[in-house]
């Protein structure tokens, strides 16, 4: 699958690299470390049937700050993502429309693509889908098959037989992996998220309510692939990114992404899938942004109540104010989404380009510093614009015309390359 083609920033003098991210398994910040000089990381990418919302945004604003800093550090970066092409809510989707599922599938990849664009976030170096990677997962599912973390479900009424689900207490006795261990959930609180997150604790013969499917049998209208130990069918929805993420980084990768929404039970099963089969943790850390609402109600497919970049853009909006407004969240919080925050973000980038007419020597590699700074408190991006606010007002209030002879690394440059936004 091709991904999209985003300018990469020109490089900065490498910054010393002290950064610490709030690990969701152990719920404290961390000192992340970098082996041999080769940062890796994955985040989860959408289901194509309605992209990109600015829940969606958020996420991949907040990975691609990840990204600018270790590039900024001097890192070699490996990044990959996944598209989520073969699921559930997307064949319904596509029944509700009355298109096939692949034309849905693509047309909305399209628009990913398109918008990730506009928000000047850096591709990926794997972009993969799970049609095309479906060899990866039947094989890590045969693994774990011969591991005895997994077992067959007879069909009933409504479901054919041969499901395969993974099994937690087979698991929880034969690997390292303890259920909760990742995404910092209760009982309860799993309990509640299951259903509500694709799962089917509801299922007859079914030896954990909480266990996942690891491989769908075949099933009328939905696509499907043959395999002699498996038997014909497809996917289940975790194994995927267990499948991708150990085919194309190392184990364990530096750092595992997504939104909060993901840690139960996505990020829980695809870390207990992939340990099944190495023995080691998936990832050193589970880093996972925050839920964007709008006007106070969290933005959900299932809602409708979704703010499209692609409808923001279209209707005249900056998508540098877009990126700014993101920005001025924490990765880690939660907000709701306003009319009136994003006319501020968009002041607040006229402000900036103001000062660039009076910037002078040595204001480049000051704010550098200072956002470099701020971003290694756990990506605290709103202090970094706090940053290029108080030197924006310093560089208006005095009104010295632009000093002659600057740097090529200008402030324009630096932000960029750290934030992603681009003021030219």
């Amino acid at each position: 699958m091709k991904s999209w083609i985003t300018p990469f920033p020109v490089a900065l003098p490498v910054q010393d690299d002290q950064l610490r991210l709030f690990d969701t398994a152990t719920q404290q910040k961390q000192r992340v470390q970098v082996k041999n000089n080769h940062a890796t990381l994955y985040v989860c990418g959408i289901t194509p049937y309605d992209a990109t919302h600015l829940g969606h945004a958020n996420t991949y604003v907040a990975f691609d700050l990840l990204y600018r800093y270790w590039v900024a550090a001097g890192y070699r970066v490996t990044y990959t993502q996944n598209v989520t092409d073969v699921d559930d809510p997307l064949f319904e989707r596509a029944n509700e429309l009355g298109i096939d599922y692949q034309q849905l599938s693509e047309e909305q990849t399209d628009l990913f693509r398109s918008d990730m664009q506009h928000l000047n976030v850096l591709a990926p170096s794997h972009y993969l889908g799970v049609a095309e990677t479906v060899d990866w997962v039947r094989t890590l599912v045969r693994r774990m098959v011969d591991e005895g973390v997994t077992y067959t479900v007879p069909g009933d009424a409504q479901n054919p037989d041969g499901d395969i689900y993974f099994s937690i207490d087979a698991a929880e006795k034969l690997t390292p992996w303890r259920l909760g261990a990742i995404g910092a959930h209760t009982q309860e609180e799993m309990t509640e998220f299951f259903p509500e997150r694709g799962g089917d604790p509801q299922r007859a013969g079914k030896r954990n309510p909480l266990d996942p499917l690891v491989w769908s049998a075949r099933r009328d209208g939905e696509p499907y692939w043959h395999d002699d130990v498996l038997g014909a069918g497809r996917p289940g929805w975790h194994v995927e990114c267990s499948a991708i993420a150990h085919n194309t980084l190392p184990v364990p990768f530096t750092v595992q992404g997504g939104g909060s929404d993901l840690r139960f039970p996505h990020h829980e099963f695809s870390a207990a899938h992939a340990t099944a089969v190495t023995e080691q943790p998936m990832a050193q850390l589970y880093v996972h942004s925050g839920m964007v609402g709008l006007d106070g109600v969290k933005m959900s497919k299932s809602l409708g109540n979704l703010e499209l970049v692609s409808n923001l853009v279209a209707r005249g909006e900056s998508p540098m104010a877009i990126r700014t407004l993101l920005l001025d969240n924490h990765y880690r919080s939660d907000w709701s989404y306003t009319d009136q925050a994003l006319a501020a973000a968009t002041q607040r980038i006229a402000t900036w380009r103001d000062a660039l007419a009076c910037e002078q020597l040595g204001d480049a590699e000051c704010l550098t510093q200072e956002i470099f700074a701020a971003l290694s408190d756990d990506l605290n991006a709103p202090a970094a614009l706090q940053a290029i606010d108080r030197w924006a007002q310093e560089r208006t209030a005095q009104a010295t015309p632009r000093a002659e002879n600057l740097p090529a690394v200008s402030v324009m440059i630096a932000l960029d390359a750290l934030l992603g936004i681009k003021l030219y």
